[in-house]
């Protein structure tokens, strides 16, 4: 599942969440069948959690007390167990791990259509010459376009991209030899290395954790 906002893009692996502050306007997109449950939670209550979007992780306690909720359909203040599931429904998202799996995208016309190409298909290798050419654009337009906007060079967001859907496929269960191959890297050790240079870690060592989390 996608949900942007603004110029922002986040994708959520299954068995994650997506935490949204009041009055963001969202968007979202399901590429395919998915079952989601909505929490809303009262304003007053938002100070305690972040003001900025962020995929969770969602351990089993946590999915559980969601689950709860859902049936419960509205914790009641004056009934002590729902005050007490609501704070510790509250106490679990303030302890959820945010996951990296956000890019930002650039708002000009031409560097939009070159980053939504590479989102498209983020293993596409074609060179940035060819993806600005098929845009319009000169190389050196699109790049100053990715610095004002984005704050980064095009290739170091293209490679955020790749982390981000390789997150999300090792999260779901792939392996690092075909996560790498799906996020466009011949050698399963050059992904392992970009992995290990940006989240300071490899994916084996990053996914146990969770994977433990989840048994």
């Amino acid at each position: 599942m996608e949900v942007s906002s603004k110029e922002s893009v986040w994708l959520i692996p299954p068995h994650f969440a997506l935490w949204i502050p009041a009055r963001t306007y969202h968007r979202i997109h399901m590429p395919g069948p998915v079952s989601m449950r909505t929490l809303y939670l009262r304003t007053g209550l938002k100070a305690r959690l972040g003001s900025c979007c962020a995929v969770l992780h969602v351990t089993p306690l946590l999915r559980e007390l969601i689950v709860e909720t859902v049936r419960i359909s509205q914790l009641r203040m004056r009934n002590r167990h729902e005050c007490a599931l609501r704070d510790l429904l509250i106490s679990q998202l303030q302890k959820a791990s945010p996951m990296p799996t956000f890019v930002t995208l650039p708002r000009e016309k031409r560097a939009l259509a070159v980053a939504e190409a590479i989102l498209q298909n983020p293993a596409e290798s074609k060179p940035m010459a060819a993806l600005c050419a098929e845009a319009g654009a000169s190389v050196r337009t699109i790049e100053r376009v990715f610095r004002r906007e984005i704050g980064s060079s095009f290739e170091l967001w293209r490679r955020q991209v790749r982390l981000t859907k390789a997150v999300e496929l090792l999260v779901s269960g792939y392996s690092i030899k075909e996560v790498a191959q799906k996020v466009g890297y011949c050698q399963s050790s050059a992904f392992v290395e970009m992995f290990r240079r940006t989240l300071g870690t490899t994916p084996k060592a990053w996914i146990s954790p969770l994977k433990s989390a989840g048994q």
